[in-house]
């Protein structure tokens, strides 16, 4: 049984683990409780030694939403340090996520948003069913995707990331895998197979070898190092004292669209 409040965990006998965002009911949003307990679960629990893999997936019928609404009512009346030192809480999650020593595969469904990109792009692998959507919504807001920006971009590439980073449109699973954001896209009955697929070579593997091999990766592909994740949270502290960006926050709370918003009727 999990002794977490946000996430649901089993193990089989196996070794393969199921952790789940388990707070259907506000589309799995990042909470602070839920980056502390995803933070506990890549600190502690995936270093025990009894996990071969992690398939990390969403209950109800969202994968993850991105930052919870009241975490950003909160950050609207907090000043610079608190606004960094909230941001600070997610890069670590996502840090420690990105660097646990067994294989993370995304199981993705519903759709995922801002943050929830960020949760796939630190995943090794991402399966996603057919009907989910996805979207870096950030610029929406008069924000931009700074914190998970590194992980974004180490997962699609400058070239790619380009076609959906700033824009804030919502993309298809189909897009999604030509950007490289998943590996493959399934029907609703085929996924669990699927994913049972990317996680039966693991179990041949040593695992002191996968989780050198994975390290060795990360260190030697697009190097995520704490300057890079300090310089993100500089930025999002940055923009969030924009003028833009407070029109946007109040405007999303008030249900309306801001003043740059041009409805195109040609």
């Amino acid at each position: 049984m999990s002794h977490y409040e946000t996430l649901s965990l089993s193990i089989d006998k196996r070794g393969v683990a199921s952790l789940g965002l388990n707070v259907p009911e506000k589309r799995n949003a990042l909470t602070a409780t839920m980056i502390g307990e995803l933070t506990e679960f890549a600190e502690v629990e995936a270093h025990s030694g009894h996990m071969r893999a992690v398939i990390l997936s969403g209950h109800g019928g969202f994968f993850c939403s991105g930052g919870d609404l009241e975490w950003m009512r909160i950050q609207i009346n907090a000043d610079r340090q608190v606004r960094m030192h909230e941001a600070r809480k997610l890069a670590l999650m996502l840090k420690v996520l990105n660097e646990i020593p067994i294989p993370l595969i995304g199981k993705i469904h519903g759709g995922a948003f801002g943050g929830g990109i960020g949760m796939i792009s630190v995943c090794d692998v991402a399966i996603a069913h057919a009907d989910a959507k996805f979207g870096l919504t950030e610029t929406r807001l008069g924000l931009i995707p700074a914190t998970i920006g590194p992980y974004v971009l180490a997962r699609l590439g400058e070239g790619m990331a380009r076609r959906v980073f700033m824009s804030g449109r919502i993309f298809d699973a189909k897009e999604a895998l030509q950007l490289g954001l998943i590996a493959d896209v399934c029907a609703h009955n085929e996924i669990d197979d699927r994913i049972e697929r990317e996680v039966k070579p693991y179990l041949r593997a040593a695992p002191n070898a996968v989780a050198a091999a994975k390290a060795y990766v990360r260190d030697t592909g697009h190097a995520i190092t704490d300057a890079v994740i300090e310089q993100s949270i500089q930025r999002l502290a940055d923009i969030w004292e924009s003028p833009e960006a407070a029109r946007g926050i109040d405007a999303f709370l008030a249900g309306t669209s801001p003043d740059w918003v041009v409805d195109d009727e040609r």
